[in-house]
């Protein structure tokens, strides 16, 4: 799929917004490898023409009328997820599990890469006046995939806790199982200055991942003989998971393998024989996207210090199209950010 950059009518209160609607200016906002997907076909969610972009911030321009006037003018960040709030999974907040969204910005709905966007006011949720807007969008999935990816896992402190990719998500995950966990954190990433940066948040092993066959040796090396107690991974490609499991895969004894990463094509499967699992009693489970409780979560985890958002580069919008080529071509340490404001 071939992205342009278009100009389109801006929404306006009294034809275009709905009565429990706000409508937010983008100041910045997060690229995100899941654009790549829609790129090359491995998202294709059947919505054309459409805005990407699932992590922006900005400031309340207009409310509908049943929104409190006084939000106009408030600095927020929008949650990306508007479930039927009918099903079981959204009374219980799973969202991002109901199968009848009503909207999905940057997926089904008009996103974020975009100079206005417009969403329900319980999506814009108040962003504190510390955090600068290009430190502030990577949260929007950055850091709210690995909260709730963390959350799913039910990390104990002292856990060996590998981290196989690292870039947004993964340089999220480094500080959260450092400074809320107190795991033992294991990094693998082919990159030196990813794994440099890693060691920066934290880390306490980096693993050079040029070559896949050696990972779980050395990751059984950094555990004396024991393998990982959990694995977050976020590359989803043949060879980054067949060094997961398996008899000698970098998985311990009852280890949680949380896939995060995925990539097109069957050369991509996930396969694995079972018996190494049940010997072993490992769990295999994925993890997608972050509930609205994971957003307010990773709010307070960044604006306390204990998370830092890693930016690469900001850009004007018009852009896009070379940071996408910098996070296609693996050239990037951290999200890159455009600026709708800028030209």
């Amino acid at each position: 799929m071939a992205l342009t950059l278009d100009d389109i009518a801006v929404p306006t209160t009294t034809t275009d917004l709905d009565d429990d609607h706000v409508l937010v200016k983008v100041h910045a906002a997060a690229l995100c490898h899941t654009e790549l997907h829609f790129c090359d076909g491995t998202l294709n969610l059947g919505v054309k023409p459409m805005t990407l972009g699932h992590e922006a911030v900005g400031v309340i321009e207009s409310v509908g009328q049943n929104v409190d006037p006084s939000r106009v003018g408030e600095r927020v960040i929008l949650y990306y997820y508007v479930g039927c709030g009918q099903c079981r999974w959204c009374k219980q907040g799973d969202e991002q599990l109901c199968a009848a969204l009503q909207a999905e910005f940057g997926f089904i709905t008009d996103g974020g890469l975009a100079e206005y966007i417009k969403a329900p006011a319980r999506n814009a949720i108040t962003l504190p006046e510390k955090l600068s807007f290009v430190d502030a969008a990577p949260i929007g999935c950055g850091v709210t995939t690995a909260v709730h990816a963390t959350n799913l896992a039910k990390i104990k402190p002292g856990e060996s806790v590998m981290v196989y990719g690292v870039n947004g998500v993964g340089f999220g995950l480094v500080q959260l199982l450092k400074n809320k966990y107190g795991a033992k954190v294991i990094c693998v990433t082919r990159s030196q200055t990813k794994r440099d940066k890693c060691l920066e948040l934290g880390a306490d092993i980096v693993i050079d991942g040029s070559d896949s066959s050696t990972v779980a040796s050395l990751v059984r090396d950094a555990t004396e003989g024991e393998g990982a107690d959990v694995i977050f991974e976020c590359v989803g490609q043949r060879e980054t998971m067949d060094a997961c499991v398996g008899w000698a895969g970098a998985l311990g004894r009852r280890g949680r393998l949380v896939m995060i990463g995925y990539h097109a094509g069957d050369e991509n499967d996930f396969r694995c024989h079972p018996m190494p699992m049940i010997v072993y009693e490992q769990t295999i489970m994925g993890s997608v996207g972050a509930t609205l409780n994971d957003l307010k979560e990773a709010i307070e985890l960044v604006a306390s210090g204990k998370v830092k958002t890693v930016v690469d580069t900001t850009i004007p919008l018009g852009d896009f199209q070379i940071g996408l080529d910098k996070i296609a071509n693996c050239e990037c340490v951290g999200k890159i950010v455009c600026l709708p404001c800028v030209t």
